[in-house]
This record gives C-alpha cells, sequence and structure tokens, in this order.
C-alpha cells in the first residue's frame, strides 16, 4: 500500500493545478460572461458539490474508496473537454453551466475518498505522525505544481507573449485566440491524473469494512453516523465552523484574484508571476504549520490564521496600484495552513470506518460557505449596478470587495461567542 501515497500526492498535484487558475476571472470575462454569470457559475459549482459530497463520501465507505477517485479522473477529462470546446454566442453560459457540474461532481468524488484512501494505506503505528509529514509533502509538491501551472497558464493567455515568441522565430502567420490555451493544457494534464487514480489500491483496512450485499443501506448509515458524529461533537463543529469562515472569504477572493489583479492596474502576463508566487507560499506554510502543530492548540492556531486572514481581506479594500499585491501574501500562508490543520485534526478524531464520510462532511461544510458567499457577492455586486452610481466592471468589483473584510469580522466574533459558550463541552474523539 506505499505507492498510494505518492500516487495520492501526484492525482491531487495533478487534480488540482489548473493552468487557467490565473486569469479565471478574466477569462469568463473575455468569453463574453458578466460578474453576475461569472459568479452564479460558481455557485452552480459548490451547489453540485454541496448536493454530492455526503453521498460519494458514504458511498466510498462502502464500495471502495479507488472507484470515487477513478470516477473523479474520469470526470475531470469530461469537464475540461467542455470547457475546451463549449462554443461562443447562445450556448457558452449553458455549456460552461454543464462544464460546473461535472467539476463539482468530479470535486464530490475525489473529496474526502482520495485522502481516506491514503490516510489508511499508512502502517497503524505511527500514523498520526506520519499523516502530518505525508500533509506537508503534499503542500510541497502542490506548491511546485501550482507554480507551474500559474506561469505557464498565464504566458499561454497573454497575447502579447505569443505574438513575441511568433516574431522571434520568424513567425508571420496570425496567432489567433490564444484565450483558451490555459484550458487545453489543464485538458491535457488530466489524463495523468485518470492514470494515478487507477494505479491506486484500496487498503485491506478499508475492505474490511465494505459491504457489498447493501451498499446504499450501508451508506446511508455511514452517513447517520457521521452526521451524529458531526452535530454532537464540539470540538468537530467548531473546527469546521472556522474552516467555513476563512475558506470561504478567501476562496472568493481566489476566484476573482485576476479581477483584483486588473483594478490595481497590473498587467495579465504578470498574473502566472503572482499565481507562482502564491504557490511558492505553500513551502514556507509547509514548515511554519508542523512546528505550530506541536506548539499551539488548535484554539491558538485558528486565532493566528484569523489575524492573516483579516489583515489580507483589510488591504484588498485600499486596491492600491500595483503595490497591493501584497495582500497575497497573508492570505497565501493562511489558505494551506487551514487546510493542514483541517485535515490533521479530523483523521486523528475520526474512525476508518467512516473516513471518507466525515470528510465528505468536511467538503460539504466548505462548499456550504463558498455557495452563500458567492450567492452574496453576485447579489451585492447587482445592487451596486442597479443603483447607478458605478457603471465600469472594475469600480463595481472595487465597491463591493468592502464587504469581505466585514463579513469576516462579524463571522468572527459570532463564532467566538459561540466558542465561549461551548467551553468545558468538548467531546471525545469516537464516531462510533
Amino acid at each position: 500500500m506505499s505507492r498510494n501515497i505518492p500516487l495520492f500526492i501526484a492525482f491531487r498535484v495533478f487534480f488540482n493545478a489548473r493552468f487557467y487558475y490565473p486569469v479565471l476571472g478574466v477569462l469568463f470575462m473575455d468569453l463574453g460572461l458578466s460578474l453576475e454569470q461569472y459568479a452564479t457559475l460558481n455557485v452552480i459549482w459548490a451547489v453540485t458539490i454541496l448536493l454530492l459530497e455526503i453521498p460519494s463520501g458514504a458511498l466510498a465507505d462502502v464500495i471502495g474508496r479507488r472507484w470515487m477517485v477513478i470516477l473523479a479522473g474520469a470526470l475531470m477529462v469530461c469537464e475540461m473537454a467542455v470547457f475546451a470546446f463549449a462554443t461562443v454566442g447562445d450556448w457558452l453560459f449553458p455549456l460552461l453551466a454543464l462544464n460546473r457540474i461535472l467539476s463539482g461532481v468530479a470535486e464530490a468524488c475525489a473529496s474526502g475518498a482520495d485522502e481516506a484512501l491514503a490516510y489508511d494505506s499508512l502502517p497503524v503505528e505511527g500514523r498520526e505522525k506520519r499523516w502530518l509529514g505525508v500533509l506537508a509533502n503534499l503542500m510541497r509538491w502542490s506548491s511546485g505544481g501550482f507554480f507551474i501551472a500559474m506561469i505557464l497558464g498565464a504566458l499561454a493567455f497573454d497575447r502579447h507573449i505569443w505574438e513575441a515568441a511568433a516574431n522571434l522565430v520568424g513567425w508571420s502567420g496570425g496567432i489567433g485566440n490564444t484565450t483558451r490555451w490555459p484550458v487545453y493544457l489543464t485538458l491535457a494534464t488530466s489524463v495523468p491524473a485518470l492514470i494515478c487514480a487507477l494505479a491506486m489500491r484500496e487498503p485491506p483496512t478499508a475492505g474490511e469494512s465494505q459491504s457489498k450485499r447493501h451498499p446504499v443501506r450501508e451508506a446511508l448509515n455511514n452517513i447517520l453516523i457521521g452526521a451524529r458524529f458531526v452535530f454532537f461533537n464540539t470540538r468537530v463543529r467548531l473546527l469546521l465552523l472556522c474552516a467555513i469562515l476563512f475558506d470561504s472569504l478567501v476562496r472568493l477572493f481566489l476566484t476573482f484574484s485576476s479581477n483584483y489583479y486588473r483594478l490595481i492596474e497590473i498587467p495579465e502576463f504578470v498574473n502566472g508571476l503572482l499565481g507562482s508566487f502564491y504557490a511558492l507560499l505553500g513551502f514556507s506554510a509547509a514548515s511554519i504549520a508542523r512546528r505550530m502543530a506541536s506548539r499551539l492548540s488548535p484554539v491558538r492556531v485558528f486565532c493566528v490564521l484569523a489575524v492573516l486572514v483579516f489583515v489580507g481581506l483589510i488591504g484588498l479594500c485600499f486596491a492600491t496600484p500595483v503595490w497591493g499585491v501584497w495582500v497575497v501574501i497573508p492570505l497565501g500562508l493562511a489558505m494551506p495552513m487551514m487546510s493542514y490543520f483541517v485535515s490533521s485534526y479530523l483523521n486523528q478524531w475520526t474512525d476508518s470506518a467512516v473516513r471518507a464520510t466525515i470528510l465528505s462532511f468536511r467538503g460539504m461544510a466548505l462548499n456550504i460557505g463558498y455557495a452563500l458567499s458567492g450567492i452574496g457577492f453576485a447579489s451585492l455586486t447587482a445592487s451596486i449596478r442597479a443603483s447607478g452610481t458605478l457603471t465600469s466592471e472594475d469600480a463595481i468589483f472595487g465597491k463591493a470587495l468592502l464587504s469581505l473584510p466585514i463579513a469576516f469580522a462579524i463571522g468572527w466574533v459570532a463564532l467566538t461567542l459561540v466558542a465561549w459558550r461551548s467551553r468545558g463541552k468538548i467531546s471525545g474523539t469516537s464516531c462510533e
């Protein structure tokens, strides 16, 4: 089972390092969508994951985590093919909505299943400590893959780069449209993601708990066990509430990061450099997170992360030309560290038989927050547009950014009050 660990890391790298990320917002805008349509597509994506996250995780615990990871890899190939060849015009939005649905199903199938498969592939003795090392390696390899994807994705999107390269080699023909080259590159990398999934093997410990006679009944039973564990275990509930607050607002910014860079007058070809710098922060985040895990309690860990997130969101509001890029540092450190700690704590507190189910509850929680933040942001931009005080997309976007730190502050105060009232009620780790 030891080969599952590098295959898990490779799968995550190929599955998540998407070349269109550094230009995602402006790519959709250049294809002809509005801010509201773009936000709506992200809500469709999040809602799809929300509906399928827990059923897919529970089914993975019953029929096998490997099969769900393979399905995720196959769906990635399909979603990228739809994105790459969607026609511009009346069919563009429906086809991109289909892409978001396929992508959401793929995310739901992979979320929880791949992590549970990898965790149960480790030797039982010293598993928790070994898992921290796996997470640190995953952060570093993911950062490296993301670095390459950001650089190449931004370069592939920038028409000026293509024209300069054509002049350099003496090409006199037309360059054509370069908007979707980052999408084509991601379609190419979806194939090795599927190959990695096919090469994985099911851990024996997981197979012992699987029932082939009544998989649907077993999956429903796992959902009930997982729901009882998540909703009645105080520390798990607080952990997921923290994750929702942090992830939803930071991920909303990352979704519109290329729009923010355009707002602060950063050339589009620099987006890849900024995205790669964001990725490289994962190397530092891995080392910092391991030291924090050995020295700080979960409460202090998330207080540190709250400061990083709040400082970054405050910086967005100023939208300082060029120098406003500094917000990438606190937000780029906070996100991978948050994922590290949530994964570490949940796997420590969860029983192997329902591990994928519990991890799917995490994915569902995060995407509830992301969907709600996307709906709120879309409604806010529509309201600003309807007021008639601002007309340009950049001006509307800049004003909408003011809502992010306000929402975070309100959420953090509310969460602090909930934690204070729940002190002394920390339940056990068992989910049986």
